[in-house]
Order: structure tokens, then sequence, then C-alpha cells
């Protein structure tokens, strides 16, 4: 893809949990065909989030800080991350959410695993979010049940 594509290409999208969330972006990968591996041109203007505080079971995810200040929240902690600054979030993942309280643009790169099957909670909300193909069911943590033991 050339850069005028890329520029072409930007969407707004956000996450519904989150009246802050507001994303301008382009989805890199899907444009090219990839499917295993996702990454994306993403721009959180100022005042504005990412998606909401999550974590993720079976897929990887990473975050590239090309241009601005934003603030990622890790667990319980707060970091304000920059230019240059990669944060990763192997599986099981440790929650994590991308915040802008400064007045300009932050902008990154994301990426991570497209697998078939996911499994995201977001313990702030109370929820998880089972992911099957294109199929997705969301239910209340509260609700769960355990299993009991597997096997003899």
């Amino acid at each position: 893809m050339r850069a005028a594509q890329v520029a072409d290409a930007e969407v707004q999208f956000s996450h519904p949990w989150n009246a802050r969330s507001q994303i301008r972006g382009t989805p890199l990968s899907q444009l090219v065909g990839l499917t295993r591996t996702g990454v994306s041109l993403a721009r959180i203007a100022g005042g504005k989030e990412s998606f909401v505080y999550h974590s993720h079971q079976r897929e990887e995810e990473w975050i590239y800080i090309l241009e601005g200040r934003a603030i990622a929240e890790i667990g319980d902690e707060e970091f304000e991350v920059g230019a240059g600054d990669f944060l990763a979030f192997p599986t099981p993942s440790v929650a994590h959410h991308l915040k802008n309280p400064f007045s300009d643009d932050v902008v990154y790169l994301m990426g991570g695993e497209n697998r078939d099957t996911e499994v995201a909670d977001f313990p702030r909300l109370g929820k998880r979010m089972v992911r099957v193909g294109s199929t997705i069911t969301v239910y209340d943590t509260a609700d769960g049940k355990p299993l009991g033991p597997l096997g003899p």
C-alpha cells in the first residue's frame, strides 16, 4: 500500500462500551489480505480513548507509539508513553487500555494475532467476550459457575 492509499482507507471506529472511545485509523493488514496477523495505523485525538480496559486469553497484542503521548493503563498502574515506546501483551495478558488526556493526537501502530477463537475479559465491566469464528457471545462474569474437576 502506498501512503495515499493508507490515508484514503482511514475509518473511524469506537468501542460500544466506552463513550470516550474514538479511534481514526487504517486496518493495514486487512487491506492487503493478511488474515492471521492484524496491523493497524491508529490515531486517538486529545480527550479520547482507544477501546475499553480489557485482557486477552488467546491473542497476543502490541502497540508501538509513533507520535504524541498517551497514558497506558496496564494492570493497576498507569504509564505515560510516547514516540518510540513499545507495549506488548503476551497471553494470557494483563488488562490494558490506552487513553489520551493530552491536547495533541497520539499516533501508533497496533497489532496482534487473529485466531479462530478468542476470549477477552473486561474486568471493570464484569463481562467476558467469547469469539468463535465470526460469532461473538458476551457473558456477565457474575453469572459464571465453576464446572468442577475435570477427569479422574
